[in-house]
């Protein structure tokens, strides 16, 4: 500690090896310092702020890169093992099934079978469903539903996931490339582009996870996803008319405009024994939904209704010859199992920009959706998800994929949560799943002849119904309403313009929203609660009182280049506001910054802080920063007042608390202007009000 004496008198100011050039106010502001007065500044103690320990360039940019790349630190375990253990951890933390396979059990076992019985019944009618969303033929649907487990129950993290075809990546992939390529036209370039789109997504995955940038999915906030997931559930129901009327010719366009034109010009196609049989199992589907929904135990009859409907309406057609009544069914499926696709990956230049372009965002839609849904299960069990790891997972599980005739597949939340509630408990539960996938392709293919695709559309209706959040929607209107714009503009852009663009004006959204918090920061005018030592913001609590002589801020972000200007002329303009609120009696003496919540600060936010500082000088003010973070010192007044052998300062710049970063910048700008004096530097602006005070009343004349 030092005394005030040493803060601001003959021992204790800023020296460049010669005598102490202490600061003060103007000469003729200072009247006679009682003896009162003088005691009371030197008997008050004022904490010292430490300098940072110093670090090399090297050692700095080593922990910036690690808490960047590696906030979860996976390696950390490897510490103080031998090598052999080391490289056993490594294989290990690669395929995460070495780690349970060990110690399975029969018990296990029987609850995984159970469950991937269970979501089998699922994954099944939904590949299905989804690839024809995807104007894809039917039997990619199952093919995807095969590989893909497979490859995840070695590589993947979570033992809720249940891989297989998305309505949303189905959805945006189909929209994508039909608008380059007719599924009907060229169905097997149709193909090809899919497959390679798909390979593009598992590369940007998998790079996405290797590379350790898996914050960059960040960029799609909750608010973004929710209305998101609700236009885009709408756009795939209303594409689902297109089956449920019996309509043959209808547009391939998403919007919502587009899509009720084709239904209302195309009435003369509507077919009421289509219309019949799609609305009685639709109304099925949504009540074995309801029934799951309201009680949990009964997952199972939500789980099987799709195979159910399936079973039940393949059996109607095919008694009643339905298929000669304007009821559209799949046709013949080949048996057998996937074929190797890499020949069928296309990276001609004509389509190479649409391929990417597809990857890129069915890959981050995919990758965000599986992640998500697999930290909502691990939570619940209270394991930990690496989401750096499922990247590479669900990458590597997608490039494999494009390679044996799959299109992009992730953790979809219906079946996750069909296999979370059965009770699975390991990834097993997959395996169990894509066998009886398998065991569906090598025989009973040719049981889905007579599959109505009004069915179908039934049950990617009744899946994608789940996406739309309205609480959820509720909630975030409750709460901030800039993120319920950001949500309603991510649904009405996928509506009225298309899925990806109103994505696009999501994120831009959101994006623009980080800017602004970063280019306008938060500020506020702190105030001190009556009976306290505690300063707030007046604001906030009513009772915080103004302190006499003394104008407190509080900036609440880094300073750097992108806010520096507006924190100047932000400051320059509160100030002028409290010369002219102040009477006679209680001039202004002083401006403390509370920088306590500022991070960090760049040579932008230096430089503001020595214009600042001139810019007072000139009115006769001088700013006292409280509070700064270790980026700051203290600035240098020109003018001075002696009385009685002692300095007194009038006006001076005080940074209160700054912590490392910020202090070691503050030394650096001393070192080369020596702008900042170290001895107006303080640890509370409890201190600095109070030292202020009593210099205020050494000053009077």
């Amino acid at each position: 500690m030092v005394g005030m004496r040493g803060a601001y008198g003959g021992g204790g100011g800023y020296s460049n090896g010669n005598e102490s050039q202490p600061l003060g106010g103007a000469a003729g502001a200072a009247g006679p310092m009682t003896t009162e007065t003088s005691t009371e500044i030197v008997g008050m103690e004022v904490h010292k702020v430490a300098p940072p320990p110093p670090r090399s360039t090297l050692s700095k940019m080593k922990a910036r890169v690690k808490e960047t790349f590696f906030p979860d630190d996976p390696f950390r375990g490897f510490k103080g093992q031998p090598l052999g253990t080391q490289w056993l951890m490594a294989v290990k933390y690669l395929f995460p099934i070495l780690d349970w396979v060990p110690g399975y059990s029969f018990s296990l076992f029987k609850s995984d079978l159970i469950a991937g019985l269970t979501i089998a019944s699922l994954a099944i009618p939904q590949g299905i469903s989804y690839a024809k969303l995807a104007s894809l033929p039917p039997i990619i649907g199952l093919y995807s539903s095969f590989v893909p487990p497979m490859v995840y129950a070695v590589l993947g993290s979570s033992r809720d996931l249940a891989v297989g075809p998305v309505s949303i990546a189905s959805l945006v992939m189909g929209s994508m490339l039909r608008d380059a390529v007719s599924p009907s036209g060229e169905p097997l370039l149709f193909l090809q582009l899919a497959f390679t789109s798909t390979f593009f997504a598992g590369l940007v995955q998998a790079s996405l996870g290797i590379l350790r940038l898996g914050f960059i999915i960040d960029f799609l906030s909750k608010a973004t996803l929710v209305g998101f997931m609700a236009g885009a559930a709408i756009i795939v129901s209303l594409q689902q008319l297109k089956a449920l009327l019996g309509i043959v010719h209808f547009t391939t366009q998403m919007g919502i405009v587009p899509v009720m034109a084709s239904v209302f010009h195309h009435t003369k196609e509507w077919s009421w024994q289509t219309i019949l049989m799609g609305v009685c199992f639709l109304v099925f589907l949504l009540a074995a939904r309801h029934v799951s929904l309201r009680w949990p135990k009964l997952f199972w009859v939500s789980a099987c209704a799709p195979l159910a409907s399936v079973i039940i309406s393949t059996l109607l057609v095919f008694l009643f010859k339905a298929q000669n009544h304007s009821i559209s069914i799949i046709g013949q499926l080949k048996c057998g199992l996937n074929r190797p696709s890499w020949d069928k990956l296309l990276f001609d230049s004509t389509y190479l920009g649409l391929t990417m372009k597809t990857g890129l965002i069915t890959g981050i839609l995919s990758l965000t959706e599986g992640i998500a849904v697999g930290r909502t299960f691990a939570s619940l069990k209270d394991y930990q998800v690496d989401g750096n790891k499922e990247m590479m997972a669900i990458g590597l599980m997608n490039v494999v994929g494009s390679c044996t005739s799959c299109y992009v597949t992730t953790g979809a939340f219906s079946r996750s949560a069909v296999n979370h509630n059965a009770g699975c408990k390991t990834a097993m539960s997959n395996v169990v799943m894509a066998l009886t996938v398998m065991v569906t392709l090598l025989f009973l293919m040719p049981l889905f002849v007579y599959t109505p695709n009004v069915v179908l559309g039934a049950i990617i209706i009744a899946a994608v119904i789940g996406l739309i959040d309205l609480p959820a929607v509720y909630q975030i209107w409750k709460m901030d309403k800039m993120d319920f714009l950001v949500c309603v503009c991510a649904f009405a852009g996928v509506i009225f313009i298309s899925v990806q663009e109103g994505l696009a004006i999501a994120v831009g959204l959101s994006v623009f929203r980080v800017l602004m918090q970063i280019t306008r920061p938060k500020m506020m005018i702190q105030g001190k609660i009556k009976g306290t030592d505690i300063y707030r913001d007046l604001y906030q609590y009513k009772e915080a009182q103004r302190v006499p002589g003394i104008l407190i801020l509080a900036i609440e972000a880094p300073i750097n280049f992108a806010n520096s200007n507006y924190l100047n002329e932000r400051i320059k303009r509160w100030i002028e506001e409290e010369n002219s609120m102040q009477n006679k009696q209680t001039e202004l003496h002083f401006v403390i910054l509370d920088l306590s919540a500022v991070p960090a600060i760049d040579t932008s936010g230096i430089a503001f802080l020595t214009d600042i500082k001139k810019t007072i000088e000139k009115r006769g003010l001088e700013v006292c920063s409280s509070d700064p973070k270790a980026q700051f010192s203290h600035t240098r007044c020109n003018k001075f007042v002696r009385q009685s052998n002692f300095f007194f300062y009038f006006l001076q710049l005080v940074l209160v608390n700054p912590t490392g970063e910020v202090m070691e910048k503050i030394q650096r700008a001393n070192e080369a202007q020596n702008q900042f004096r170290s001895d107006c530097l303080y640890l509370t602006t409890e201190e600095a009000v109070a030292s202020l005070s009593a210099l205020a009343k050494m000053t009077k004349p």
